[in-house]
């Protein structure tokens, strides 16, 4: 599998600036209003800068706001119990609840969107604890560190006369923020998957694996569909309804349980483990560590996975985070937006 990325192709073209102001309202909130100079964002003013920009949806999530639920189990392998001695590839099955998504806080926006597609895990481990799985179908993200997203959300703010981002403005952006360049180079190469089954889902992240010695491994994860990669066709996305996701993927899992499998890398030295924007060779050793099987769908709305926080930073023994720091953001980010939404705000 290639991917393109902007070191290797076409320039991106202004239509290409859409893509990335969608693309980047992925799994990390940003606010709309800069930092004070050599600042942080904060997790609060990410959640307004949401709101701000896609609209108050009460009770709904602050992106990602368009999903569908769906249960499942996992079965792990051997293969992967020698580098983590999590219970997740105890060979035994894990039930899971997972949610597939369209990137953005738009509960409305068109399925056929060309942004990112998401896949939020969460596996109840036999002990009570749980592990949290989140990822896009990208294998990169939009930004580096949180300020990037920040300015890119204020880039990608719709001008109120015309109702879209301002040309100039996300040029600019582009022109000063190099990190952002792969996803969206991603997205603009090709078309959107025919649905979720059809989707390849990436961790973005780097992640520590603790095997039973106690010895670290550091690696990254991608879950590949059985049913095979597959993006609409030119008519097809110019024919598509504005939903047609959610119903797809009821009726293909009606039909038969759907599966992924999740492949490893193991980094070596050298590897990128800190920024989420730059993704390890393809020739890196890797294995099956388990597979994914889904064999219930359904629409989110009083669902099991509609309670659910997907904070990637929930992660049982054998399991840990590296400092990248978007991965670490996102955990308080997630929790604020979390509250409102209990609350119904």
């Amino acid at each position: 599998m290639k991917f393109v990325f902007a070191s290797n192709s076409k320039p991106i073209r202004l239509t290409t600036l859409t893509v990335l102001a969608a693309a980047t309202a992925c799994m990390l909130p940003v606010r709309a209003d800069a930092p004070p100079a050599g600042g942080e964002v904060r997790a609060d003013q990410v959640v307004n800068s949401l709101e701000g920009t896609f609209g108050p949806h009460p009770g709904m999530r602050k992106n990602h706001a368009k999903g569908t639920c769906a249960v499942g189990q996992f079965v792990g392998t051997p293969d992967a119990a020698k580098f983590s001695r999590s219970a997740l590839f105890s060979g035994k099955a894990i039930p899971v609840v997972g949610r597939f998504s369209l990137a953005g806080g738009n509960p409305d926006v068109a399925d056929s969107a060309r942004n990112s597609r998401g896949m939020a895990l969460e596996f109840r481990l036999p002990d009570g604890n749980r592990q949290h799985i989140t990822m896009l179908n990208t294998p990169v993200f939009g930004a580096a560190n949180p300020n990037t997203f920040n300015d890119m959300i204020i880039a990608a703010k719709p001008d109120p006369k015309t109702g879209k981002p301002d040309p100039e403005k996300l040029k600019t952006f582009l022109a000063t923020h190099p990190d952002a360049m792969a996803q969206a180079a991603f997205l603009s190469s090709r078309n959107p998957p025919k649905n979720y089954f059809n989707a390849t889902f990436y961790s973005i992240h780097t992640f520590k694996f603790i095997d039973p010695k106690g010895a670290t491994h550091l690696i990254k994860w991608r879950f590949v569909p059985h049913d095979g990669e597959k993006s609409l066709t030119d008519a097809e996305l110019k024919a598509a309804p504005h939903d047609f996701l959610e119903r797809g993927l009821i009726d293909r899992v009606a039909k038969g349980p759907v599966q992924w499998d999740m492949i490893v890398y193991l980094g070596q030295p050298g590897d990128s483990e800190d920024n989420a924007t730059i993704a390890w060779p393809e020739t890196r050793q890797h294995f099956i560590a388990g597979t994914l099987t889904i064999s219930q769908a359904m629409p989110q709305a009083g669902a099991e996975c509609e309670k659910i926080n997907f904070d990637p930073l929930v992660m049982a023994d054998g399991i840990a985070p590296t400092n990248d720091p978007i991965l670490l953001f996102r955990s308080p980010a997630y929790a604020i937006s979390f509250g409102k939404r209990l609350s119904g705000n």
